[in-house]
């Protein structure tokens, strides 16, 4: 009987035939053996991580391939953001998760990341600038806004008055709101658009405005900044902007994971975002080094971690980013190459040293990201279990086409993932 399950979330892993690849994926064209050979000796499916239709993002996806109904449990990602940054962040406050962009002529949007080359010094030095010099005045309010990894950052709201409502939409022109939902847009053009009220409140009108007043006087701040200066003189894009979006006033009350199924979880997560859903659900967090930017070096260490801490609890969740930036940039040949590091010095340096016999391993992603789009997609994610007595497929290959031949068959969206790896567990 099996008595661990370490459940690997990659980031963004799933794709669409290439034609440069010879129509096949990243993942089906990665050298992978050890993916391969959890695949061959066990059972493989298909999973909409939340729905059909649904190109999520990842902090929805992630809620629901940990077994919560994100339309129940969501509330909005700012807050997720905060509270694994470490923020102080209160119901009645407004959280809202943040990138550095790069804004042109107008209101056009050159790059919403800002190149995407943005390092952590020059992010906390513009953070630090935009903290000590932005001062709102639309409403009683102060704020926090935080730099966490690369472009991306955290800003936290509190009013002095009445609380602050989450109901208002994204100046990120990418994503929207849908059923309370953050979601990809299709089709969206590249414009700073305004944060509007999304009810008729005066709550939801007060945060729209401070949201507003916020972009815009730190937009003053960031432009004539000595970093941006700098940048700008290498050639590199001003990181001159901070896009909003996914706003929130509350955090999820999520069922506490351990009591709920009775185990004891761990989780090593690279991303505020996941880390902060996790501490919600209950589980202990295994403090691991930020990205370091060599995924080689972050993978080892990531396994070397687990490995130390594998007697200590009955579960891990494992979340890698890797391969989601590249499907971003469109760049295959590097999304087929992270997914081959993961495999060679994660997968790699764990494998050979537990015993698959008592344990379950399960190998899935948070979403697609085909490179074609540049984007999240609806599309289904590979998922494999393999390990603890599974009984094998006999499918050769990890990879989207072999995982739809699986006898998982295609699960409907992503909650119905965590009772069978706990079935599978508990022997039942």
């Amino acid at each position: 009987m099996p008595e661990k399950l370490i459940y690997v979330v990659i980031d963004g892993m799933g794709d669409l035939p290439i034609k440069e690849l010879g129509d096949r994926t990243p993942l089906e064209s990665a050298e992978k053996p050890n993916m391969d050979l959890l695949a061959k000796n066990g059972k493989l499916g298909l999973m909409y991580t939340v729905g059909k239709g649904v190109a999520p993002e990842s902090d929805v996806a992630v809620i629901s391939i940990l077994g919560y109904d994100p339309y129940k449990y969501h509330a909005g990602r700012g807050p997720l953001e905060a509270y694994g940054s470490g923020l102080d962040f209160r119901d009645g406050d407004l959280a809202l998760r943040c990138n550095f962009a790069t804004l042109g002529e107008g209101r056009r949007i050159v790059d919403r990341r800002a190149g995407r080359n943005l390092n952590s010094e020059e992010a906390s030095e513009l953070a630090e600038a935009v903290n000590r010099l932005v001062r709102l005045e639309s409403y009683p309010a102060e704020f926090e806004f935080k730099n966490t990894i690369g472009h991306r950052g955290v800003l936290v709201i509190r009013s002095k008055g009445k609380p602050l409502s989450s109901k208002i939409s994204n100046t990120d022109p990418a994503y929207e709101r849908v059923s309370g939902l953050g979601v990809v847009k299709a089709g969206f053009r590249m414009v700073l658009e305004d944060c509007v009220p999304l009810e008729d409140s005066e709550s939801a009108k007060i945060s729209a405005a401070l949201v507003n007043e916020f972009v815009w006087k730190s937009h003053k701040v960031l432009d004539r900044h000595e970093v941006n200066k700098r940048r700008e003189a290498l050639g590199r894009l001003k990181a001159n902007l901070i896009l909003t979006r996914d706003a929130g006033d509350s955090l999820p009350k999520f069922f506490n994971i351990n009591e709920r199924y009775n185990v004891r979880f761990a989780c090593l997560a690279d991303m505020p975002v996941e880390r902060g859903i996790a501490k919600l659900a209950g589980m202990h967090l295994i403090e691991i080094p930020p990205p370091s930017g060599d995924l080689a070096h972050d993978c080892i260490i990531r396994a070397e971690r687990l490995l130390n801490v594998l007697d200590d609890f009955d579960c891990f969740y494992i979340h890698i980013k890797g391969p989601d930036e590249p499907g971003h940039d469109g760049d295959f040949m590097r999304k087929t190459e992270t997914i081959s590091i993961i495999d060679r010095h994660f997968f790699g340096g764990l494998l050979p040293k537990i015993d698959l016999d008592r344990t379950i391993v399960c190998v899935t992603s948070d979403h697609s990201t085909p490179c074609n789009l540049k984007a999240h997609s609806d599309d289904p994610v590979p998922i494999l279990i393999s390990g603890g007595g599974v009984e094998s497929d006999k499918i050769e290959k990890f990879s989207e086409k072999g995982c739809g031949k699986g006898s998982l068959g295609v699960l409907e969206n992503g909650t119905m993932l965590m009772p069978i790896l706990m079935s599978i567990l508990k022997g039942t």
